[in-house]
């Protein structure tokens, strides 16, 4: 867990929830009462933000003690218990709403990355995740990827060059595209992997002659295309397809024998994992 990254999220989420403090705890609760909940399961999946919830727990008082009993990446199933918190009640209940959002989004992203890579036991493709990250949580939810068994792909911006359309018509074509990003690495001394998207089998063969990128992402073709641009390449670059690609149908892109396949539904529409945290009485 990064913390410089976590830390400032926490921080934030915990503000915009409890203001100048959580009045209907403070106002039945007195602030001096001792006492447990557990993570109770309600659906089936693969757990994770156990260790998210423990920091948000101790960011909120360091005083709680957490019991954990199944750890990220686990697959849990209804009446599971997660881990059980002790201490102070008033702040048990303030950390409660942040922990089970942040789980549940992370535990339905784990839980939809698991089903993909089990769906393609067998070939040698590897889901990556997207930058179609809900603003503000794209750290826990490609945490969440890996933890379901997924890999990511760029964190944003600026840790790797991803020439996609609009930057090939934007600068004057693909070799155009590509000499750019080369002379812009030459110049700014940055080490950026580079990747370029193609269209149609015209623009492959102009990434193909032009050379100079590390990966090629193949967007939007069929399925009779894809597999004959991954023949063409021949394994000279890594291949990506992306564009419509579903659970229904990832198999048929992992047979067309493509290195990775990118979902942006791993991260953009995913079903949350139903959790709850109970006190014990």
């Amino acid at each position: 867990m990064d913390i410089e990254l976590v830390q400032p999220f926490i921080d934030n989420a915990l503000k915009e929830d409890v203001g100048d403090g959580d009045h209907t705890s403070l106002a039945t609760i007195p602030p001096d009462t001792t006492g447990k909940a557990k993570l109770l399961v309600k659906d089936s999946g693969i757990i994770a933000g156990v260790e998210l919830a423990e920091y948000i727990f101790h960011r909120v008082d360091k005083n709680l003690k957490l019991n954990i009993f199944i750890k990220d990446g686990t697959e849990v199933k209804p009446k599971d218990i997660v881990f059980e918190v002790e201490g102070n009640v008033i702040s048990i209940l303030t950390a409660e709403r942040l922990v089970l959002n942040c789980m549940q989004r992370m535990s339905g992203i784990a839980t939809n990355t698991d089903h993909i890579v089990d769906l393609l036991k067998g070939t040698n493709t590897q889901v990556l995740d997207t930058r179609k990250t809900t603003p503000g949580m794209r750290y826990l939810e490609k945490w969440a990827v890996r933890i379901g068994g997924g890999v990511n792909h760029r964190f944003g911006l600026y840790d790797m060059i991803l020439i996609k359309d609009n930057h090939v018509d934007y600068s004057g074509g693909i070799a155009r595209a590509i000499e750019n990003a080369h002379q812009y690495i030459e110049k700014t001394g940055k080490k950026l992997a580079i990747e370029i998207e193609v269209r149609n089998q015209e623009e492959l063969d102009e990434v193909l002659r032009t050379g100079g990128v590390d990966r090629i992402l193949l967007d939007n073709f069929n399925f009779t295309d894809l597999k004959q641009a991954v023949n063409i390449i021949e394994g000279r670059y890594i291949t990506e397809a992306s564009g419509g690609i579903t659970v229904d149908n990832v198999r048929d892109y992992a047979n067309c024998g493509i290195d990775y396949v990118s979902i942006g539904a791993l991260t953009h529409s995913v079903k949350c994992l139903d959790l709850s945290l109970k006190a014990i009485k």
